[in-house]
């Protein structure tokens, strides 16, 4: 088993977490959560790249360890949460990496993506959506009414998404074997979720979240003219981002893999010896 780093940086003022493993020198893979969640969804996933690979997973701002300022000092934004993803990069010196997204993580990589195309080797895309046919209407209907309309008749139907039930539907919908999900998970997120102020910061970035599919057409354009790897390894059951989301990266990547799996939205819970496997031999194969 190797060796797996809790660690943390001030970057413009703020605590983040990261957990580090592998060698300096190995090619970079940095993995960007979802919500509700932070760094502790790849904690076995990391020992198992690390032999390979430098592998690098922070907090964003608001999860997990990292600060979670109340939005009255911090506004929270995708754009904020990639602004400070890349400072951290820049501060430890990494500036060359391949992206592995998960939900919220896909629209801050797409930023970092986006702003440094030089600097991304490959990207894999774990239920982490780059098209609107990834979207699962019946969820994400109440998310967009309350992005145009933010207020007390939109708001009741997404802070529900903040409940101990909603966290764990998010992890169990869509598993075959439900036994195999630890009740960590879900109990994890949601005690890190209630902590006092930190509703409102969901519910920024869940205004914000409209922000990210403008950013759809010039990622598919940089997935198209860069050439960059992609593997999409999918929970085909997600009632969240559907299985249209991963074939359509083979639209637009010249070199894509797309990898449909018998689970739901957090597939490393059900599914890790799987989608490790596939991410071992894609990286292996563009990587080295």
């Amino acid at each position: 088993m190797h060796a797996v780093h809790h660690r943390s940086a001030t970057v413009d003022g703020h605590e983040l977490f990261y957990r580090e493993a592998g060698p300096a020198d190995a090619p970079t893979i940095v993995l960007l959560h979802g919500y509700p969640t932070s760094s502790f969804m790849f904690r076995e996933l990391i020992p198992l790249l690390a032999g390979d690979y430098h592998v690098l997973a922070p907090d964003h701002l608001g999860f997990g360890l990292s600060d979670a300022p109340p939005v009255t000092e911090f506004t929270y934004t995708f754009d904020a949460l990639a602004d400070l993803t890349s400072a951290l990069l820049d501060r430890l010196g990494v500036d060359r990496y391949a992206l592995y997204v998960q939900d919220y993580g896909a629209p801050i990589g797409w930023r970092l993506a986006l702003r440094h195309p030089e600097r991304i080797t490959a990207v894999v895309s774990q239920n982490g959506n780059a098209y609107e046919e990834g979207f699962v209407e019946s969820f994400w209907a109440d998310v967009w009414a309350y992005g145009e309309n933010p207020g007390p008749e939109t708001e009741p139907a997404v802070r529900a998404a903040l409940t101990r039930e909603a966290i764990r539907w998010q992890y169990l919908h869509g598993v075959p074997d439900p036994s195999l999900v630890s009740p960590d998970t879900w109990e994890h997120d949601h005690t890190l979720v209630s902590r006092e102020g930190n509703d409102e910061i969901q519910l920024a970035l869940f205004r914000d979240y409209r922000t990210n599919r403008p950013l759809y057409p010039p990622l598919q354009e940089f997935l198209r003219t860069h050439e960059v790897p992609v593997l999409a390894v999918w929970g085909r059951n997600d009632e969240i981002f559907g299985p249209a989301g991963a074939q359509a990266f083979a639209r637009d990547a010249k070199d894509a893999e797309v990898h449909l799996v018998d689970g739901g939205h957090f597939l490393l819970e059900s599914h890790l010896d799987v989608v490790a496997g596939h991410l071992r031999a894609f990286l292996g194969r563009v990587l080295r």
